[in-house]
């Protein structure tokens, strides 16, 4: 039977802000081993457990989310040795009783908390209501970025138990279903057009349209191609849409190719290309000297960048 967590305080219901876990529960939660979890301590920092007075390891809520996006990173193909750049980016920092960044990172995992509640349950309005509440909380990037995505990640990460395609099948289609909805209501307010398509590679639906919902504005829409668009027919596509630019969208690790992939698709099309997404983050050394840009991996500046790469002002 696993331990249970030990709670220091619990100001209200939903806070899990407080609470500290064994190692055992810890594994239990994620699916990573006890060895495993000591290994990313000592050997590369990834985790700073709190110890108690017996030297046992206590993680907070904070340490458990590190563990879960190092396991992201690890899926999109990102060696554990170089997770710890990406991490200290990515992962909130522990929440402390100052207030600051911690305190948002809080608020942010009790949002996530009381939506992986409705996903377990399958319970459609109470996940309708928490979707509109997020929204009314938090601008469109960091609803998405902070809040909806890692719940949705780590679901897809844990579906070896019974029902958890399930749950991860049932947040992906309502999610889904609510951003085409956005994209509709913004698609035909411009005429200038930029054209986003996957990497080949693992790329999910849902990543590909809130990528579209983030780079559109009320000045640029966005046409998107789906998972499986054929990488050299790239050029004919755009030749016949004739965008303003191509945006390239991956979370997973480049292969040693892409540099002179990208630099032989850039010469055999008619429109500027760029990459957005964690590969762009993970790519950037490598595309030093190429008129490929990075947009990077920080969902809420790819508009403000994509505008800048457009005009002429982004350093590429």
């Amino acid at each position: 039977m696993p331990e249970l967590p030990v709670v220091i305080a619990s100001p209200a219901p939903l806070s899990s802000a407080d609470e500290l876990y064994p190692i055992r529960e810890v594994a239990r939660l994620t699916g990573v081993n006890p060895v495993t979890l000591r290994a990313w301590e000592r050997r590369y920092g990834l985790l700073q457990p709190l110890r108690t007075d017996s030297g046992h390891r206590l993680y907070s809520p904070a340490d458990i989310d590190a563990v879960r996006n190092i396991l992201a990173w690890i899926e999109r193909g990102v060696a554990v040795s170089k997770v710890g750049q990406l991490l200290a980016r990515s992962v909130p920092q522990r929440v402390d009783t100052s207030g600051g960044m911690g305190e948002v990172a809080g608020e942010w995992r009790e949002w996530q908390l009381r939506l992986r509640r409705a996903v377990a349950t399958f319970d459609a309005p109470r996940l309708e209501r928490l979707y509109g509440q997020v929204f009314s909380a938090y601008p469109l990037a960091t609803a998405f970025q902070e809040v909806l995505l890692p719940v949705w990640q780590e679901l897809l990460l844990r579906q070896d138990g019974f029902g958890q395609a399930s749950e991860w099948l049932f947040l992906d289609t309502f999610l889904r279903g609510r951003v085409l909805q956005r994209l509709h209501l913004i698609g035909g307010q411009s005429d200038e057009r930029v054209l986003l398509a996957p990497l080949p590679g693992r790329c999910h639906e849902l990543e590909l349209l809130v990528t579209a919902l983030l780079l559109a504005g009320n000045e640029l829409a966005v046409s998107l191609l789906g998972p499986g668009q054929p990488f050299d027919e790239l050029p004919l596509v755009c030749e016949k849409v004739r965008p303003r630019a191509l945006v390239l969208f991956s979370n997973c690790a480049p292969d040693g190719e892409l540099r002179r992939r990208l630099t032989r698709l850039d010469q055999a099309l008619n429109c500027p290309l760029a990459l957005a997404g964690d590969v762009s983050e993970l790519a950037e050394e490598s595309l030093v000297g190429t008129p490929v840009a990075c947009l990077g991996g920080e969902a809420r500046l790819w508009q403000r960048r994509l505008r800048q790469f457009l005009g002429g002002q982004l350093d590429i």
